[in-house]
């Protein structure tokens, strides 16, 4: 067994080992598989995942490295943890749903092929609010994922359970889904980098839809140089899905090795007046001041419409929601009630019983705006809100490059503290949904931790399908900052 402390680790270290012969992909698996029993009884990250299988594939990997059938590139060899609302061929993919617990998908998602063709290998599942709505991590059907600084605080969410094992050194770099915050919020919440990408930079193929026209697909992971690395991986057309961009992709990791030129760097001043918490609002002063004395303009930016988002999203995500998840019906696939006696008792029954309240509430609220007589007064107004949002944006890329801002209005909040108040739990998004709305690439970068040990993130948004500019300039801040995070936990 190596000497090496192998999952305090990033992707591009345990790459340099397994090249040159270090250490084996089974040693590296095992390292992990060892973390994650020992520490995720607490975090309670994983929904599912299967040790044997795993240093089955590991094996089979050091193999082909030895005969030489099997060329070592990045991900060769490195596990991977998947959000599970993304599909996995013959592993079950619940979407922290009873709706779906027994479900063991025949095909996988595109970016679960694309890793696996670089060698990655499969190290689980990891929990998330069902079907992906939410902002703790609370609402799975199956139990709670916890913050590895703190036990007693989320994680963040959807991906609360991605960002958790990551922080927890339970897996290297995870898979997650950002619909309106929910790679960026629990990366700030849980100390790692969480890219949300250009909408159509990455294929949806193979991802349980929540709202087909804000989901996004993305990487996090322990360094700026890691995120760079995966996005490489799984970004690019796929003619399986056909919101993807044919745009090239570009080497993402190489372009990091450049000098990063001194963009300008926006600043909205109503996101800052409005921060009410201390600690949230020096990391972003530290940011701003760790910039603009590297010889980044800094610039004053407007976004007249931004106040509007949250009512925007809340119509346009639940409306798609609900249109989404009406094929879970009983009939075709997923639970079905057992206690029925028509067609209706068989859909209003199987529903009931298989989604969850927070699921339930959107499908609601979406079925209505979408209802004869309101769709005008609600989808419609909220569509046309959202381009003016967009056109704020665009109209603020012409003077700044990128902009700098704060992922969450808070650091990581208790368990159970927003359950019974919704809308205080969707104005935790009230910084991120904005990116979903436009398209535009976003990115939650470690900026400290406040004096009691919990993390504290700043985001970065650029222009659609720049997001080499933007992992430049987070790269550059990742090393300004020097983030020094205290012991873990756990």
């Amino acid at each position: 067994m190596s000497e090496y402390q192998l999952p305090e680790m990033t992707v591009l270290e345990l790459h340099r080992l397994i090249r040159r012969g270090e250490v084996s992909v089974e040693e590296v698996c095992r390292a992990f598989l060892e973390r994650v029993q020992k520490v995720d009884g607490n975090v309670g990250a994983f929904l599912h995942f299967e040790a044997e299988a795993v240093l089955d594939e590991a094996r089979s990997r050091d193999r082909e490295i030895r005969e030489g059938s099997r060329e070592i590139v990045l991900f060769t060899g490195i596990p991977v943890a998947i959000k599970d609302v993304i599909i996995t061929r013959d592993v079950r993919t619940s979407c922290g749903s009873r709706m779906l617990q027994d479900y063991y998908p025949p095909y996988n998602a595109t970016v679960v092929e694309r890793l696996q063709s670089h060698g990655a290998i499969l190290l689980g599942k990891t929990n998330c609010d069902e079907f992906a709505m939410g902002s703790s991590t609370e609402n799975s059907a199956f139990r709670p994922t916890r913050n590895p600084w703190d036990l007693n605080r989320v994680p963040g969410g959807s991906s609360g359970g991605s960002a958790a094992c990551v922080a927890a050194r339970e897996a290297p770099v995870a898979l997650g889904t950002d619909t309106g915050g929910s790679i960026r919020q629990p990366a700030a919440f849980c100390g790692v980098v969480g890219l949300k990408p250009t909408y159509g930079r990455v294929s949806r193929f193979g991802l349980v839809a929540f709202a087909s026209s804000l989901d996004q697909i993305g990487p996090l992971a322990r360094s700026v140089p890691d995120a760079a690395g995966m996005l490489s991986v799984i970004a690019g057309e796929d003619p399986r899905d056909s919101t993807t961009t044919t745009q090239p992709v570009d080497d993402y990791l190489s372009e990091l090795s450049k000098d990063c030129p001194r963009f300008r760097v926006g600043v909205v001043a109503d996101w800052i007046t409005a921060l009410a918490d201390a600690d949230i609002r020096n990391a972003l002063e530290n940011s701003i001041q760790a910039l603009e004395g590297s010889g980044f303009p800094i610039c004053e930016i407007c976004l007249p419409n931004d106040q509007s988002a949250i009512a925007a999203y809340y119509l346009v995500a639940t409306a798609e929601a609900s249109s989404n998840l009406a094929r879970y019906d009983g009939v075709r696939f997923g639970h079905r009630s057992a206690s029925t006696t028509d067609l209706e008792s068989l859909y209003r029954k199987t529903r009931s019983e298989g989604f969850g309240e927070e699921v339930k509430r959107r499908i609601m609220l979406g079925t209505f705006a979408l209802s004869s007589g309101y769709y005008d007064a609600y989808y419609k107004k909220a569509s046309q809100v959202r381009r003016l949002i967009r056109n704020d944006f665009m109209k603020a890329f012409q003077d700044v490059d990128v902009i700098l801002g704060p992922v969450t209005p808070t650091p990581p909040f208790k368990l159970g503290e927003k359950l019974q108040d919704p809308l205080k739990m969707y104005l935790s998004d009230v910084y991120t949904i904005s990116a979903n709305l436009v398209g535009l690439p976003g990115l939650s970068l470690p900026a400290g931790f406040t004096p009691g040990g919990l993390p504290l993130g700043v985001q970065l948004l650029g222009r659609p399908f720049e997001e080499n500019n933007l992992l430049k300039v987070a790269h550059f801040l990742e090393g300004a900052l020097a983030v020094e995070a205290p012991p873990l936990p756990v």
